[in-house]
């Protein structure tokens, strides 16, 4: 039986990665990258030494054939994005979508096997330090940068739950903009930036106070960010 290993990374320290998945990644044949020369970094670290090849968003229908092939010949198979668990937001998706239609017959005779090792996330480690309404929430993934972009702020502006979406240094401040007129005073805005490094920072507070706190410090508009919104 081959093995398809879906491991998530650190998001920040290389030292958050669990036992499992550093052994899987030193005992797998290929581990497939978003981008090998970060995921170099990571194995360096850890003093493991594999080959790695590139699989992202631009990567043709080609190299998800080769992939399929290399399953069918047995071979175990690591798949890890620059940081966190692949799939979420990520090209992985749907690389595991082909494999799970292609390979249908293959994984239900145990021929092939499609595994998940845990670990890191940006979106539940920023809800379990942000002191917010977590029991219901919502994950928008990377908002859309024009279409439908407005309709997803009344919808977020609207809702009950809490919602938790990712955010770039490039347009987070548009994004908070938009918050502040679509938001209300009763409505509570916590952004998480650069989880897990060094200069990791929760600013919380209503739209507009969190819209000038970074107004008044350029300097901090840098790094990833998780932006969550919940009731007061």
């Amino acid at each position: 039986m081959s093995t398809f290993s879906v491991i998530a990374t650190p998001i920040g320290n290389l030292e958050d990665i669990t036992l499992r998945a550093l052994k899987v990644l030193a005992s797998c044949d290929l581990i497939l990258c978003e981008d090998t020369r970060m995921t170099k970094r990571l194995l360096d670290r850890h003093n493991i030494s594999k080959s790695t090849k590139s699989y992202h968003m631009h990567s043709k229908i080609s190299r998800v054939d080769e992939i399929i092939e290399l399953l069918r010949d047995g071979k175990n198979l690591a798949l890890v994005s620059d940081a966190g668990t692949p799939g979420i937001s990520d090209p992985g998706a749907e690389l595991v979508s082909r494999i799970r239609k292609e390979c249908s017959n293959e994984i239900a005779n145990g021929e092939i096997k499609i595994e998940a090792i845990p670990g890191p996330s940006a979106v539940t480690s920023a809800l379990s330090i942000a002191g917010i309404p977590c029991a219901d929430f919502t994950f928008l993934g990377f908002l859309p940068h024009k279409k439908g972009r407005e309709t997803l702020f009344n919808e977020i502006s609207k809702s009950e739950r809490t919602m938790v979406f990712y955010e770039s240094p490039h347009r987070i401040m548009k994004t908070l903009e938009s918050l502040v007129e679509h938001l209300t005073m009763m409505q509570k805005v916590t952004v998480c930036r650069e989880l897990t490094k060094i200069f990791e920072e929760i600013v919380a507070g209503t739209p507009k106070e969190v819209k000038n706190y970074f107004e008044i410090h350029p300097d901090k508009v840098r790094g990833e960010f998780v932006v969550m919104v919940s009731k007061e």
